[in-house]
Formats: structure tokens, C-alpha cells, sequence
């Protein structure tokens, strides 16, 4: 009986030991896909449209007056 639950127990060790392969295949890594952000047409963008935004706002003050 004991050699059975010890025969059980190495095959179960081993079966996990060999889990990964030992087979010579050559192993392919991807290079990383890099994307790059295209430059935007003018640096005045980002401060266009809270000026014009601003302006609106003057706008309707001035319209309630």
C-alpha cells in the first residue's frame, strides 16, 4: 500500500515537473507595436478654444444688460 500511494505521488510530481516542453523550437518574440502622436498644426490651439469660449460668455453677459 505504501508503495502505491508513493508511486501516485512521484507520478503526480512528476507530471507537473514536465509540464512545460522540452522541444527545441525556436521561440518567436513580437517587437512592441510603438505609436507615435502626430504633432498638432499650431502650438494656439489648446488656448483657442477657451478664448473663444470666454468671448461667448462676455457675450450673453453683455446681451442680459
Amino acid at each position: 500500500m505504501k508503495k502505491l500511494a508513493l508511486a501516485a505521488a512521484l507520478s503526480a510530481a512528476a507530471s507537473t515537473a514536465f509540464a512545460g516542453s522540452y522541444a527545441k523550437d525556436e521561440v518567436i518574440i513580437e517587437a512592441p507595436v510603438i505609436v507615435e502622436e502626430t504633432a498638432q498644426a499650431s502650438s494656439s490651439a489648446g488656448i483657442l478654444v477657451p478664448l473663444i469660449l470666454l468671448a461667448v460668455v462676455i457675450a450673453v453677459a453683455a446681451a442680459d444688460n
